[in-house]
This record gives C-alpha cells, structure tokens and sequence, in this order.
C-alpha cells in the first residue's frame, strides 16, 4: 500500500489549486493526487489529470454532486478546499463529516459557516488545517501553547495597491490599478479584496472562528514587506511570529503535509535573502503601520458583522462577493464596494447560524446587495 497522503483538490484550475499542484509535482513520493475539481476551465483540468493520473475529477457542469464526488468518492486523506463562494460548502461538510482533514483556503466559507464547521470537526475529529498565510502563521505559533495564555492574535496585510492612495484617489481607481497588488499574486477576487482590505476584515472573522478567539482580540497591522505574516501576544509579554517569503507554496505545503514540514531548501544563499532582503543587501527593514479606517472601511464592516454574530458575516461575505464583481464588470466605482456591503447589513434580517440559515442569509444578501447596485447604476 502506498505511503503517499492522498490529496484532493476543490479549486484546482485557480490560483491556489494551481500552486498547490506545483508544491505536489515538487514532492510527488510524498502525495498522490485522487481527486480535482474545476470550474470551466477543463482545458486545464484536462492537463492536470494527465499529469497527476487523477482518476476522479468534476467541472461546474456536474454541479454540487461533481464536487461532492471528489472531496469524498476519491477517498482522500485531506481535502483542499480553494474554490471561491459557497459552492462547496456541502461537499467540504461531507468531508468534514467523514473524518476527512481539510486544508481551507476559502475565506467566504469560513466567515459564513466557520462557527458549524468548527463544531462538525470536533464531532468527527477532522483537523481544519489554514492555508491563508496569516492563519498559517497563527496556527503555527500556537502549536503547543496553551490558549488561556494568549493575549491578541495580530494578523498583517500588505496594504495592497491603494495603501499610499487617498480617498478621492480611490474612489474612482480602475479595474487594472486595483489588481496592481504589489507582493502576492491571487485570483482577481482575492486581489481587490486586498486593495479594499476586506480580505483582512475577512480574515478576522476567519480567525475567530479557526481559533476560538473574539474580535476583541484580533488586530491588523499593516506590514508592506509581507513577511512576518502573524503574531500571538502572549499573557507573559512574549511575542511569537511567523516569517517567510511571500510565496503561497509555503502555507499550502505546510497545511497538506502537517505535522510534518516539506523539505524544500537545500544549502541557504543568505539568511537575510530569506528574510526578504534583496540580493546584495547586507540589512533589513520591517515596516508595520495601523490601517487607516476612513480609506479602508470594509474593516469596521467585518469587525461590526463579527460582533454581531449569527449569519451577519454570512451577509458580509455574499454582499462583498456581489459588489466585487459590480467593480469588475464596471457596473459600480471602486469607492462603491462599501456601500453595497453596508447597505447589505443594514437590510439583513437576524437568521438562526445553522447551515440553512446560512444559506438564507446568502440569497437574501444577495439580492440585497443587487438591488444596490442596480441603484448605484441608475444614478451614475
């Protein structure tokens, strides 16, 4: 029997799919790759089952039970959960039902059903294993502390394209200066997610459900180098954090490979290289700064729908979701993408966290958040 932790993948034709394809090809004694799912990209698809042998795999043309079909039928040991949305939010359930491990690198499932999911893997005994850099480094700098001894989780952003920008400068960006991220390269939703910094406000709500802590006790700091990717405060005063490249392959390696650690260095070319110095640079500079909520107030927004609780971040997640994609079909200005989301809030009705509530709180955002844009568009 092969030795080989059997991987499956929901999102491989995507930006994190595709690396953790590449982190897999780099290692192939270590995994075997037994299912992938895609959206409509079968071209892709195509080539990665080839590559892989893959034997089980879906495209958005077989729905839910395509994606169903691969977290579960191809009998993985852990599943890669890296699609946009809610469209596999029953099949990472299933999985998590089943004992299966998870590798979560959808943020919207995690705002909008992280508290139930949290609640299934206890029951099962899956693990929830980040992918997210920020959650990646929480996780690892709380492995083998005691969680009553922790203080604040700080997690860092980037700042994104728009972090030197004013207000008026923003509000009427275009499509390609919002996607102009300066370090990390994502899919177009993760990207104006980080030049809004709702990708962190998300990600606060990731964190409180990942690790059990209230809003409260999660900050953000703004860290343009983008490596030290998260902090824990420690009741004592002591601080632990995270460093690496700015290179997704390291969270993702780490999340399939955990406890263990891939062996992907050979001979270090420099400690400070590694540590983002530039080549030839013989000292670093690390920059962290507090994010101004008057340019970025998607932030208040997830801190108000995180305090709020039940399906509000449910709300949050599918509003953001419908107002990002107004900005890039250029229905709505930049400047805009707030006020759907808080229009969206300020219209939800109080629905009970379970997995159907969720699902209500999703339709009705929105269609919510639609009717907004529809009346940004009217009078523009």
């Amino acid at each position: 029997m092969s030795s080989r932790k059997r991987v499956a993948i929901l999102g491989s034709t995507g930006s994190i799919g595709t690396q953790a394809l590449d982190v897999i090809g780099r290692h192939r004694d270590e995994f075997d790759v037994v299912g992938l799912a895609a959206g409509r990209n079968a071209d892709l698809l195509a080539k990665q089952t080839q590559a892989f042998g893959v034997k089980v795999t879906s495209t958005a043309r077989d729905g839910p039970q395509g994606l169903l079909r691969v977290a579960v039928e191809s009998e993985p040991e852990i599943l890669l959960a890296a699609t946009d949305g809610s469209v596999a939010f029953d099949a990472v359930f299933a999985a998590v039902d089943r004992g299966i491990n998870v590798a979560v690198a959808n943020k919207e499932l995690v705002v909008a059903a992280g508290a139930l999911l949290v609640e299934a893997a206890k029951r099962s005994g899956s693990q929830l294993l980040p992918v997210d850099s920020e959650h990646s480094a929480i996780f690892q700098c709380l492995v083998g502390e005691d969680r009553s001894e922790v203080c604040a989780l700080v997690l860092t952003a980037s700042g994104g394209p728009f972090r030197h920008a004013s207000r008026e400068e923003m509000e009427g960006a275009n499509l390609a200066s919002a996607l102009a991220h300066p370090t990390w390269r994502m899919g177009t939703k993760n990207t104006i997610d980080s030049a809004t910094m709702m990708n962190k406000g998300l990600e606060v709500i990731e964190a409180s459900r990942l690790f059990g802590f209230d809003g409260d006790k999660i900050e953000i700091v703004v860290h343009p180098q983008s490596v030290a990717h998260g902090f824990v405060i420690f009741s004592d005063g002591s601080v632990k954090s995270q460093l690496a490249a700015p290179d997704m392959r390291v969270p993702i390696g780490y999340a399939l490979s955990y406890p263990a650690r891939l062996q992907t260095l050979g001979a270090l070319d420099g400690v400070l290289a590694m540590l983002g110095a530039k080549r030839g640079e013989a000292a670093l500079r690390y920059d962290f700064e507090a994010p101004d909520p008057v340019r970025f107030p998607c932030i208040r927004l997830a801190y108000q729908a995180l305090a709020a609780g039940g399906t509000q971040p449910a709300v949050l997640s599918a509003a953001n979701e419908v107002a990002v994609d107004a900005f890039v079909e250029g229905r709505i200005p930049f400047g805009r993408i707030s006020d759907v989301i808080e229009g969206s809030l300020n219209r939800a009705r109080a629905q009970e966290p379970t997995l159907d509530g969720v699902r209500a709180a999703d339709r009705e955002a929105r269609r919510a958040a639609g009717e907004i844009v529809h009346a940004i568009e009217r009078a523009s």
